[in-house]
């Protein structure tokens, strides 16, 4: 009897130590995994956005209007790093090359994302190496002339550059970008020559356009209106097939006489492929949200941005269609080097 009773305290005992070990095992557990949840937190710091081009182009215009509103719904500040150079290769590498961890995004641009691949190798994949998240704007290039140059429509400007090959010069925010592939379009389809000055982004495009260097330009909408607006610059023609919101009197290239005549420029957000699909979800549900607001709608079209705001797999599809479309252009134009 004495020995049944020693051998179930024994048992008991011993019922009590594997429970009090696994307890131990257990918050040890916790104590460890504590640091690892905490690390999960998105965003526990400054966000950066690439913007692959210098200040003052279509691409800054449209990050700085996004970042402080997406610095708000994140509770961390969104930062914009501007990279410009090589038609924006260079900060879209940079973002195709940086920590998939959400704390760096690209706002990206139709150039470097759809349109420089078929112009020449680029050092990242404008599919592989990045995650969509949403298109946020679209908005025509305007075809915008220096006041000094004798015309005032499309035909008039075709008349001048027909009888004076190669005199007309326009500028462009860098080699393949819109505003030279617009340019490109127009000689190819109207059959004229001019003389094609890449910069090293569009503000100083549009700066040299100005000082009367050169004598038209396919400008942002954004970039051009506040010119045109206060006379320093004439628009003659905006390059998508419907007119613009924020200067309806404008004909379309279309309208204007060149059939056929269509490009336009966009913008959206993406991360660097493999970041965390959370932050991916909920980068856009952000970024879907302030592009619906009236006060960013009012902003972005007030600017001649087109808003837009889609899921990442129809921007996903978006940037796919436009690489064909612009591959196309490109071997059309003969512009592959």
């Amino acid at each position: 009897m004495d020995m049944m009773q020693g051998n179930q305290v024994s048992r008991s005992a011993v019922s009590r130590v594997v429970l009090l070990a696994a307890a131990a095992v257990a918050s040890a557990a916790a104590v460890a995994s504590a640091p690892a949840v905490a690390q999960t937190a998105w965003p526990s710091k400054p966000v950066r956005m690439i913007v692959a081009f210098v200040p003052g182009g279509g691409t800054d215009i449209v990050a700085r209007l996004l970042a402080p509103r997406l610095s708000d719904a994140l509770g961390q500040a969104v930062v914009i790093d501007n990279r410009g150079g090589a038609g924006g290769n260079i900060g879209t590498e940079a973002a195709a090359r940086a920590a998939p961890d959400g704390y760096t995004l690209l706002m990206g641009n139709v150039a470097p994302n759809a349109i420089n691949v078929s112009l020449a190798p680029v050092p990242f994949d404008p599919v592989r190496d990045f995650a969509p998240i949403s298109q946020v704007a679209i908005t025509p290039n305007v075809l915008v002339v220096h006041p000094a140059l004798p015309v005032k429509t499309v035909r008039e400007l075709l008349a001048l550059a027909r009888a004076k090959p190669g005199a007309l010069a326009f500028p462009s925010a860098g080699n393949g970008t819109s505003s030279h592939l617009a340019g490109e379009l127009l000689k190819n389809l109207a059959r004229i020559d001019m003389l094609h000055v890449p910069y090293k982004g569009g503000g100083a495009a549009l700066a040299d356009l100005l000082g009367g260097q050169v004598q038209l330009m396919f400008a942002t909408m954004p970039a051009a209106m506040p010119q045109v607006k206060a006379g320093r610059l004439r628009a003659v023609a905006v390059t998508t097939r419907a007119r613009s919101q924020a200067l309806p009197d404008l004909p379309t290239m279309i309208e204007a006489g060149v059939p056929n005549y269509e490009a336009a420029t966009w913008y959206g957000l993406l991360a660097p492929a493999a970041t965390p699909r959370g932050v991916i979800d909920r980068m856009h549900a952000e970024t879907v949200k302030i592009i619906g607001t009236p006060d960013m709608r009012e902003k972005l079209i007030a600017q001649g941005f087109e808003p837009v705001g889609s899921s990442p797999a129809e921007f996903a599809a978006y940037i796919q269609a436009q690489i064909e479309t612009w591959a196309k252009v490109i071997r059309a134009a003969g512009l592959r080097s």
